[in-house]
């Protein structure tokens, strides 16, 4: 079985469907039907059967699949780190960096980081893997990427850290509000990373002894932030989300020494990994854009 192989598994798997299939993978019915014959025969085990409704795949085809996975993955892996090698030993910036970013990161301001990158270094090519903060984390931890953006203190251990912003949290509402008040209105909850929660719950706690009035949970914080704007509840937003948006009245939140709460944004990566010259280059774009970044936040 070659690569191409293993491809077909993962997309025969997901469609279950022949001609579905086929059609994604840019080759005939009949030819995707004859190649997956001579899988069966090479392997010597049925690997799906045809139903009425569609293919099945067996349990041998079920454990194929999941051998896909990590066989394209480590292909992948090998062919990105021989691109990169090939410009090790000189002074070209040019190759494939591969990005693990929180989700607000990605959306509002990582397009721009990368248009400036690229202006500079158009030869760099970027795979980017986007979501919570904490999964982030683990991707930088595992060597999955190369550079991590994390929203929040994690702090992982044995990774270079370069802090890239910092930004204040605050009670956001379409009308001025009493922060006396606020166990009695109406607060439009969202889920955030867990470190954010925490924040927001510790600073809750220390100052009242009644729980939030939550009346209406939703999944985004972007979400949150429409629901305030039509009047519909307060919410706790981080300062970089309110950023050009006007019409709305925020109150800042602070410790008990009346110092402001901060939420910072990290870039994580391995110290052994400023030996390909393309993170080099990277690592030292975003420490010189940093100032900028954190100058637009405050």
């Amino acid at each position: 079985m070659d690569y191409r192989d293993w491809e077909i598994l993962k997309v025969l798997y997901s469609q279950k469907n022949l001609t579905k299939a086929a059609r994604l993978l840019f080759i005939t019915q009949p030819a995707l039907t004859n190649r997956l014959k001579q899988m069966q025969e090479e392997l010597g085990v049925k690997i799906v059967t045809r139903e009425s409704r569609g293919i099945h795949f067996t349990p041998e085809g079920e454990y194929l699949v999941r051998c896909a996975d990590d066989i394209l993955a480590q292909f992948n892996k090998i062919k990105d780190h021989v691109r990169n090698m090939r410009n090790h030993s000189g002074n070209e910036v040019a190759g494939i960096l591969k990005l693990g970013v929180s989700n607000f990161f990605a959306n509002y301001e990582l397009p721009h980081i990368l248009k400036l990158f690229k202006g500079q270094y158009p030869n760099v090519d970027f795979k980017v893997i986007t979501g919570w903060s904490k999964d982030v984390t683990k991707l930088i931890h595992n060597k999955d990427v190369h550079i991590g953006f994390v929203r929040g203190d994690y702090s992982p251990r044995g990774l270079q850290k370069f802090l890239l912003l910092e930004e204040t949290v605050s009670v956001t509402s379409r009308e001025e509000i009493d922060l006396v008040d606020l166990p009695n209105l109406p607060r439009i909850d969202y889920s955030g990373d867990f470190l954010l929660k925490t924040l927001i719950d510790n600073w809750w706690a220390e100052n009242y002894i009644q729980p939030p009035f939550i009346s209406i949970e939703v999944d985004q914080v972007d979400t949150c932030k429409k629901m305030v704007l039509n009047g519909l509840g307060y919410g706790i937003i981080p300062s970089r989300m309110l950023m050009d948006t006007e019409g709305l009245y925020k109150i800042d939140l602070t410790d008990q020494n009346e110092n402001p709460i901060l939420r910072r944004t990290w870039m994580y990566y391995h110290k052994e990994s400023l030996e390909w010259n393309v993170v080099k280059a990277f690592v030292h774009f975003i420490e010189t854009l940093g100032y900028s970044l954190n100058y637009q936040g405050n």
